[in-house]
C-alpha cells in the first residue's frame, strides 16, 4: 500500500452536491485516499447510492445528509451531525451548484435570478461559515470552491448572466476568505472547470428570446485545444484531491483553471 493510498487517513473531507458529477468524483477519490466523507445534496436514491459505493470501500466512512445548501439551518444542522459522527472537519469542497435559468437580462424573473445566487453563492457562504469553526478546532484546514471557466474567463455564455455572476462572486469570496482564515492555517482554494461531463445541464432552464442575443462563434478544430471533447469528473476530483492534501501546503487564495486550455481560445 502507497502512502497516497492513506493520505487523507483520520480527515474527515464535508463535499456538498456529492451526489453526483463532480462531488461523487471527489468523494470517492477522497474515501479511497482514506478521508471520511460527509455527502452534503438532497437524499435521494443517487445520494444514498453513493453512500452505499464508498461504505463498499471501507465501512463507515461516509455517510450522506439531506441538505438544500441554500437553507442556513439545513447546512449548520448537517455540519454539527457531521462533526459529532466523524469528530471534526479537515477538508470542505464546496461544490454544489446550479446552471439555473438562462434568458436574456430584460426576460430574467427575479426569482430565477434569486434562486441561482442562493444556490450557488449563498450555499458557498453557508457551507464555508459554518465549516470555519470545526477547522479553526483541528489548527488546519483546506477549502476548496468550485466555480467556473464562466464569468471568469469567458463571457460568451449567453443567458448565463445568474449564473457567471454566481461563478465571479465565488472567486472573490474565496481570496478574501484565504487572507481571512490564514492565520488559522486554513487554506482557500477556488477550481474553475471548464465543459466537464457531468449531469448540471439537468440544472438548466432555458427561456426566452435567447437567439436575440447570441453572437455565433465557430471553432473547426473543436473548442477544447488539449482534448477532443469535455473533461471528466474524475479530472477534477484529481485537482481537488491535491488542494486537499499536504501536498498544496503552500497554496492558499489561487485559482485554478482546469479546461483543456478551452477558456484561452473562447
Amino acid at each position: 500500500m502507497s502512502n497516497r493510498d492513506n493520505r487523507f487517513s483520520g480527515r474527515t473531507a464535508i463535499i456538498t452536491g456529492a451526489g453526483s458529477g463532480i462531488g461523487k468524483a471527489a468523494a470517492l477519490k477522497l474515501a479511497r485516499e482514506g478521508a471520511n466523507v460527509a455527502l452534503f445534496d438532497l437524499k435521494d436514491t443517487r445520494t444514498k447510492e453513493v453512500e452505499e459505493e464508498l461504505n463498499g470501500i471501507r465501512e463507515g466512512c461516509a455517510r450522506a445528509f439531506d441538505v438544500d445548501t441554500s437553507n442556513p439551518d439545513r447546512i449548520e444542522r448537517a455540519v454539527l451531525e457531521a462533526v459529532e459522527i466523524f469528530g471534526g472537519i479537515d477538508i470542505v469542497f464546496a461544490n454544489a451548484g446550479i446552471n439555473g435559468v438562462l434568458a436574456p437580462i430584460e426576460e430574467l424573473k427575479l426569482e430565477d435570478w434569486e434562486k441561482t445566487l442562493n444556490i450557488n453563492l449563498n450555499g458557498t457562504f453557508l457551507t464555508v461559515k459554518y465549516a470555519i469553526p470545526h477547522l479553526k478546532k483541528r489548527g488546519q484546514g483546506s477549502i476548496i470552491i468550485t466555480s467556473s471557466v464562466n464569468g471568469t474567463r469567458v463571457f460568451t455564455g449567453f443567458g448565463m448572466i445568474a449564473y457567471s455572476t454566481t461563478k465571479a462572486g465565488q472567486v472573490a469570496f474565496a481570496k478574501m476568505a484565504a487572507l481571512e482564515l490564514a492565520k488559522f492555517k486554513i487554506r482557500v482554494n477556488v477550481i474553475c472547470p471548464g465543459a466537464i461531463s457531468t449531469n448540471i445541464d439537468q440544472s438548466t432552464d432555458k427561456q426566452g428570446n435567447l437567439e436575440d442575443i447570441v453572437i455565433p462563434i465557430e471553432y473547426p478544430e473543436g473548442g477544447q485545444p488539449l482534448e477532443d471533447g469535455p473533461g471528466t469528473a474524475d479530472e477534477v476530483a484529481d485537482l481537488v484531491a491535491f488542494l486537499a492534501s499536504d501536498e498544496s501546503r503552500h497554496i492558499t487564495g489561487s485559482q485554478i483553471f482546469i479546461d483543456g486550455a478551452e477558456s484561452l481560445l473562447r
